[in-house]
């Protein structure tokens, strides 16, 4: 089955930097869609950015400019650097993924996800 298992969270000082990695198993896509999303305490899950099999990415504006995403399909792993960290960027940190025939399939932030990860906490305090 799919599985997609998060790591790099952790606490750190405003200002600095963390990498975030969601390797992936189970599966054999043609293309797909992958994102990661946030969630901090009594909040609403937020999209934070998307990229596709052919590389096409959207982030949210609260990141723009700080995060950046990279795949590496060959080892089914996700990256999510995050550089400038804020207390606002404090959430469990979740990837997900969908199969599509093609990359253009992919709706961005606004796509629906077929499996997720357990999550991985960052801290940024302040």
């Amino acid at each position: 089955q799919v599985q997609l298992v998060e790591s790099g969270g952790g606490s750190v000082q405003a200002g600095a930097s963390l990498r975030l990695s969601c390797v992936g198993s189970g599966y054999t896509y043609i293309a797909h869609c992958m994102a990661w999303f946030r969630q901090a305490p009594g909040k609403e899950r937020e999209a934070v950015v998307s990229i596709d099999s052919d590389g096409k990415t959207s982030y949210a504006a609260s990141v723009k400019g700080r995060f950046t995403v990279s795949q590496d399909s060959a080892k089914k792993t996700l990256y999510l650097q995050i550089n400038s960290s804020k207390p606002e960027d404090t959430a469990t940190y979740y990837c997900a993924i969908k199969a599509v025939p093609a990359a253009k399939y992919c709706r961005g932030l606004n796509g629906d996800f077929e499996h997720w990860g357990q999550g991985t906490q960052v801290t940024v305090s302040s």
